[in-house]
């Protein structure tokens, strides 16, 4: 039989632990699609390691709508929509009205980690001073990048610098590389299926989708690379479909668009959301380091990226099915490269 010290002692700990339940955490990530889901496993860590009831990224909406409901991150806020320009003002500068909007932003989290800002700057100390008007909340500054001589993945240097300053005590842990960090859900596979139906896909083919893109023109893997592999894969009985986003089509002049359309189906001006349905109803992704290549991987799509002048150790896509291929540096973009073509189809098809 439990004493009423055991009984007190019980109730206080459920207390303590429907409190922390109640706490929210917060990560500023201004970066686009890529950056945002290499922070999931952070999200992930703070969610679970502080067992807080809930975690929100504040950043641009068009790059994390997909997040809510299908990864652990439970809401996004816009970047756009606050005025976070104020808080890099000088500090003996800055000013806080009562019932200002900007306490406001911060006051339900009472753990915020920001990619925004440098540490012992002045955004620094007046985001501290804002998140901490309503209530108690610890602030930790994060770098968006590892040092030179830094040989891990991404994912564990955001975990450990978060785990190095938070105050409570955490244990920093490696990254599981063979984990879904999205899942689709089953709208998200109708919605994939109608398109792929709407383009006129074969639904007995298995569906390879390349995208040969990505955010900086150095990371793009010369086009016809991709042209000689679709045209392998296509002999083979494979369906090939090319996504086109803005950054291709503004980069790619109308001869390159019109031979990749005259080789295979291109698909171009999807929104994220019909890119992750899409995927979802995909056997097989080719692309550079991108993040719609993180985007597929983290969806659990069997994904090959080909890398030139970033390190794969560091920015390798997550995901249970990841094939990495390293082609140089000094050609990468200027010409193809007949010896990595042949072992992308090696490893595609055998």
């Amino acid at each position: 039989m439990r004493t009423n010290d055991n009984i007190l002692d019980l109730l206080r700990e459920k207390g303590a632990e429907a409190a922390r339940k109640m706490q929210r955490g917060l990560i500023l990530q201004p970066g686009a699609i890529g950056d945002c889901i290499l922070t999931l496993p952070l999200a992930a860590f703070m969610k679970e390691s502080l067992r807080l009831g809930g975690i929100d990224i504040l950043g641009h909406t068009e790059y994390m709508g997909i997040l809510p409901g299908r990864t652990c991150v439970d809401g996004i806020r816009s970047i756009d929509a606050m005025d976070l320009h104020r808080l890099f003002v000088k500090t003996h500068k800055f000013e806080l009205k009562d019932r200002d909007p900007l306490i406001n932003v911060f006051a339900d989290y009472a753990w915020i980690a920001t990619f925004l800002g440098e540490p012992n700057s002045h955004f620094e100390k007046n985001l501290i001073y804002t998140a901490n008007c309503s209530h108690s909340a610890e602030v930790i500054m994060l770098s968006m990048k590892p040092p030179k001589d830094f040989s891990g993945h991404i994912n564990d240097f955001y975990i450990q610098q978060f785990a190095d300053q938070c105050s409570s005590p955490l244990e920093s842990c490696t990254t599981k590389r063979d984990n879904n960090l999205i899942k689709a859900t089953k709208a998200d596979k109708k919605n994939g299926k109608e398109q792929l139906k709407e383009t006129g896909i074969h639904p007995d083919k298995k569906l390879v989708v390349i995208q040969p893109g990505s955010g900086g023109k150095r990371k793009c893997w010369h086009i016809e690379n991709f042209l000689a592999v679709t045209e392998k894969l296509i002999s083979e009985n494979f369906e090939v479909v090319f996504l086109l986003g803005p950054a291709e089509q503004e980069r790619f002049d109308n001869a390159t668009i019109k031979n990749i359309i005259s080789v295979a189906t291109c698909l171009t001006d999807l929104s994220l959301l019909q890119v992750l349905e899409l995927l979802s109803c995909t056997d097989v992704f080719i692309g550079n380091d991108s993040g719609i290549a993180h985007l597929a991987a983290g969806l659990g799509v069997r994904t090959f990226t080909i890398f030139g002048p970033t390190n794969p150790d560091v920015y390798k896509p997550i995901g249970p099915d990841v094939t990495v291929f390293i082609a140089a540096k000094t050609t990468f973009t200027k010409k193809p490269s007949s010896r990595t073509q042949q072992k992308l189809l090696k490893a595609l098809t055998t």
